[in-house]
C-alpha cells in the first residue's frame, strides 16, 4: 500500500508527571489517549545529559564490526537484531525493516537471560543501560497510575490486577542507518501498532516518526511527530486498547527515512505473561459491551512476535 508522499505536522499534548494536580493531569492524558494515542511527558527522571550519554553508548555499540554484534545475536528476545531481521508489518512485501536493534529484558530475571557487551569492549555500557531501564520503569509506573485515574479507576489499579508487580518490561536500542536513502516505498520501521501496554520513546532529535490516527481509514493520513527537547514520547499499545474497549487508541505509526542516521530508545512496559487482559468495568456498559474476549498477555504478545519474526519459534514474554 503506497504511503502518503508527505505528512502534516502534529501538535501533541505535553504531560507533566510532576504536576501536583493529578486529576487535571489524568484528564489531559485521557483526552490525549482518546484523540491521538500519543503524547509527550516531561519531568520523567531522565535529564538531558544522561540521555546524551545513553545515545553516545548506543552509537558506540552499533558502530562495532558486525561480527562483534552478532556474537550477541538475539536469544530469548534479548541481544542484537541486525538489519532486515524484523518486519513490523507482516503484510509488507519488503524483506524486512532497514534498522538494527538491541534488546534488554527484565533486570529482575533470576535466569540472567540478558546479553551484554564486555566491559573491555564497551566500558560502562551495561551500567548505563541498566540505569536507563530503572529510570524508565519508574516513569512508566508513575504514568500508569495517572492512566488508571484517567479511566476512573484507583491509582494502584494496574498493581491490583497484577500488571506491574513483575512486568515484562523491555528496553530496545534502535539504529536507522542514514545511507538507506528516502522514498515512500521504504520505511525504517514499517507501519504498526505496539503490542503491549505503553511505550516510552527517547529520540535523538532526527525526524522520521509519523502516526496515522485512523488506522482503518483509506487512504491513510500520516502526521509527523516532532522532537521536543527534554520530553519522552508515549504511546498506547494494543493491550491497553483491549483493556479500555477501544476508548484509548493503539495508534498506527512508522519511521520514515530522512537520509540522516537516527537513534532512538523504546521502553516497552507490558504485563507479565500470566496477566489476564479483559475489558475494564469503567470502559463497558450494556450499550457498549466488551469488544474483545479475555486473553492472557503472554498468549497475545507471543502471537504478535511470531508474526513479526516469521517462522522463528515463539519468543518468551514472561518476566519469570
Amino acid at each position: 500500500m503506497a504511503a502518503a508522499a508527505t505528512a502534516t505536522p502534529l501538535s501533541l499534548p505535553i504531560i507533566d508527571l510532576s504536576s501536583p494536580d493529578r486529576i487535571s493531569t489524568a484528564n489531559s492524558i485521557r483526552q490525549a489517549c482518546i484523540e491521538h494515542g500519543f503524547f509527550y511527558i516531561v519531568n520523567h527522571g531522565l535529564d538531558n545529559e544522561f540521555v546524551r550519554e545513553v545515545f553516545d553508548h548506543s552509537a558506540k555499540f552499533f558502530s562495532l564490526p558486525l561480527q562483534h554484534k552478532m556474537n550477541l545475536a538475539r536469544k530469548e528476545y534479548r541481544g542484537y537484531s541486525p538489519l532486515y531481521a524484523e518486519k513490523l508489518d507482516p503484510t509488507s512485501l519488503s524483506k524486512g525493516d532497514p534498522k538494527e536493534s538491541y534488546y534488554v529484558g527484565p533486570l529482575a530475571d533470576t535466569a540472567s537471560l540478558n546479553q551484554w557487551p564486555s566491559e573491555e569492549l564497551l566500558p560502562n555500557w551495561r551500567p548505563t543501560m541498566e540505569s536507563l531501564y530503572w529510570k524508565e520503569l519508574g516513569a512508566g509506573k508513575e504514568l500508569l497510575s495517572l492512566i488508571a485515574l484517567s479511566l476512573n479507576l484507583d491509582e494502584d489499579y494496574f498493581e491490583k490486577i497484577g500488571a506491574i508487580r513483575k512486568p515484562s518490561a523491555f528496553l530496545r536500542l534502535l539504529h536507522y542507518p542514514g545511507e538507506m536513502g528516502s522514498g515512500e516505498e521504504i520505511c525504517g520501521a514499517s507501519a504498526h501498532s505496539d503490542y503491549g501496554m505503553i511505550t516510552l520513546l527517547v529520540t535523538d532529535g532526527v525526524p522520521g516518526l509519523q502516526i496515522c490516527k485512523d488506522k482503518f481509514k483509506q487512504p491513510q493520513v500520516w502526521e509527523d511527530v516532532a522532537h521536543v527537547e527534554g520530553a519522552l514520547i508515549v504511546n498506547i499499545g494494543d493491550l491497553m486498547e483491549r483493556w479500555t474497549n477501544c476508548i484509548y487508541r493503539s495508534t498506527l505509526h512508522r519511521v520514515m527515512p530522512t537520509g540522516k542516521e537516527r537513534y532512538s530508545v523504546a521502553f516497552f512496559l507490558d504485563p507479565p505473561s500470566e496477566c489476564l487482559v479483559e475489558c475494564f468495568e469503567s470502559c463497558c456498559s450494556e450499550s457498549s459491551p466488551p469488544r474483545f474476549p479475555p486473553i492472557r498477555s503472554g498468549d497475545y504478545l507471543n502471537e504478535r512476535f511470531r508474526l513479526t519474526y516469521g517462522s522463528e519459534r515463539d519468543l518468551k514474554c514472561s518476566s519469570s
